[in-house]
């Protein structure tokens, strides 16, 4: 079923949740109305149907169990009753009512959720489904069973990226169109994030192979006194509609912030019989690798097969770095390839890991590593610092998810995880693919092999690997569990691996970080040995001990990544003296 065979073009409704808000000054989730005040819901939807929309949008973008925080028969009631108002609102008129289905913002995505609202609206009878708001590929399954289950529906999948062209999840718009050929949908689609005017430069550069459907937000909000609040630009806006339609665009409509009046005047303007439509016309541009000359001393030892040394040094939690200014000239000295950086380890605030990358590898003349947590900060801060690393010719980063915020201060403190360690790796690929082409990023990633459930821990290694990692580093060794998993480890797996090794302190230091800090597993055996022994005792057996297990697992690595203890990097100078 297409609807586009009987129009040239479908002009759906604009925005239901801004506009519910500035019409009923109400901040409730705008679902609920459907509910409590019906009478509002088919309103708005005749307003936009006096606009001139031949297609409108059931009020259930955010009709989820997630976003509502109602059980799902609450969230049917919601639906189902979504759908007879749209319906009623239509009449007897020739307007198209599809199901407006949003995405569900879990880490597991809900999937199921979706499944179960899209077998709801078929119950109900709906013939066209809109899947908005799309932050990965996930709405091509969905869309595919919607076909299956329903082979004349006409789906529209349709995605968010902002104006660089990325989703939330840090996917490029140039990667979902491709995947999207291979899938059973109507009309390729892009709503919300972007304005008009970005939008329209964002189709400019795109060639589908499926009509394209474009809703941009009417512009970019602003926040006055706790309300979002977008200015009146109708004219403006059904101008780069109009504009839009001439570059191809089939089908057209409104996101956040547009109402009946920027539909009235995109519908007034198309009717405008001096306006043509033209096919689109410019094809993804298709990138050349710049030559430049860069070089990544790091990555070219690894990949020339040198076993390379790096050692981990933790910035300050103050703005006194004289440790590492002392550390990293005499690790340097002694033959280390490689200076990691910790971003705030325990989710304790410490300088910043690129920034102090940064300054050493400036000043020192040694390759740097940060550390890289998705813990901190969204997908605009995690993309700024990439950048800024960039610029300062980071070569390296080692993503990690990070740790999570201790309980006791999660009142006050926020982890802000928009996004987890497979996506930042597949993100901070695709950057290399298109602004870092001339200074890609060497991805590395943390391989746990003290894991009890190994065989787990190794998949999520592979699906890391899939992503874009290039090297891993392990968690410190003191086990013949873990050699023996590092030995499975590197059969398995095809990228370079560090084995990680961490001298002990002190008894004290020993017993918390076996008890205290996940990822560690020392032997009862070794602690016990060091039990009543003097600092400096635990410190010569310790690197006795690290350097007997270095020589065994040799074979089975293809560096070593020596973590600092306790601001103690003589001990690691020596222990890289000793495997000199």
């Amino acid at each position: 079923m297409s609807i586009l065979k009987s129009y040239d073009y479908v002009l759906f409704d604009g925005a239901f949740g801004t506009y519910y808000s500035k019409k009923y000054h109400s901040e409730q989730p705008c679902e609920f109305a459907c509910i409590e005040y019906p009478e509002r819901v088919l309103e708005i939807h005749q307003e936009y149907i006096a606009a001139g929309a031949m297609a409108i949008k059931t009020n259930t973008f955010a009709a989820n169990t997630i976003s509502l925080k109602k059980d799902f028969s609450s969230v049917s009631e919601i639906i189902t009753q979504a759908w007879k108002l749209a319906n009623q609102a239509i009449g007897s008129k020739k307007v198209f009512v599809f199901a407006d289905i949003g995405p569900i913002f879990t880490e597991d995505n809900s999937i199921d959720e979706l499944y179960q609202i899209v077998d709801l609206f078929l119950s109900l009878g709906a013939k066209y489904f809109l899947l908005e708001t799309a932050q990965d590929d996930s709405v091509f399954h969905l869309a595919g069973y919607i076909k299956q289950k329903l082979p004349d529906a006409f789906v529209i999948t349709s995605f968010a990226v902002d104006q660089d062209g990325y989703t939330r999840k840090g996917i490029p718009l140039k990667k979902l169109v491709t995947q999207s050929k291979n899938w059973n949908m109507d009309a390729f689609g892009l709503n919300c994030m972007c304005g008009p005017s970005h939008l329209l430069q964002i189709i400019s550069e795109l060639s589908v192979s499926k009509p394209l459907s474009v809703m941009p937000n009417s512009g970019y909000p602003l926040s006055v006194n706790g309300r979002t609040l977008f200015i009146d630009n109708e004219t403006y806006f059904a101008d780069k509609m109009v504009q839009m339609y001439q570059q191809g665009v089939k089908i057209l409509g409104g996101c956040c912030g547009t109402t009946p009046n920027h539909i009235k005047a995109v519908a007034q303007y198309l009717q405008n019989p001096n306006i043509s439509a033209e096919m689109p016309r410019i094809t993804i541009k298709e990138e050349l690798l710049k030559e430049e000359g860069v070089t990544n001393p790091f990555a070219e030892k690894l990949n020339h097969n040198q076993k390379v040394i790096a050692v981990e040094l933790d910035p300050p939690f103050d703005t006194d770095y004289s440790h590492i200014q002392e550390a990293a000239p005499v690790l340097k000295e002694v033959g280390a390839d490689a200076i990691t950086i910790a971003d705030s380890p325990l989710a304790r605030a410490r300088a910043n890991s690129f920034m102090m990358a940064a300054k050493i590898q400036r000043e020192v003349g040694i390759p740097t590593i940060p550390h890289f947590t998705c813990r901190d900060q969204n997908m605009i801060g995690l993309k700024s610092l990439l950048m800024g690393g960039n610029i300062e010719n980071i070569h390296n980063v080692l993503v990690v998810t990070g740790d999570p915020v201790p309980a006791d201060n999660r009142r006050d403190i926020k982890g802000v995880f928009s996004t987890n360690s497979y996506h930042l790796i597949e993100y901070i690929q695709t950057l290399n693919q298109d602004i870092f082409q001339s200074n890609p990023y060497f991805i590395g990633g943390a391989l746990n092999v003290n894991s009890k459930r190994f065989e787990f821990e190794l998949k999520r290694a592979l699906k890391k690997q899939e992503m874009g990692v290039r090297f891993f580093l392990t968690q410190p060794i003191y086990s013949e569990d873990a050699i023996e998993n590092l030995k499975l480890a590197k059969q398995t797996l095809s990228v370079k691996i560090l084995a990680g090794f961490m001298p002990i302190v002190s008894y004290r230091n020993a017993v918390f970080l076996n008890n205290e800090v996940a990822g560690i597993d020392i032997p009862e055996k070794v602690i016990a040995r060091m039990e009543g022994q003097t600092s400096e005792f635990v410190q010569k057996i310790s690197l006795d001990y690290c350097m007997d297990l270095i020589l065994k697992i040799g074979h089975d690595c293809d560096g070593y990544y020596l973590m600092t203890p306790l601001k103690k990097y003589q001990m690691i100078a020596e222990l890289i003296k000793r495997m000199k």
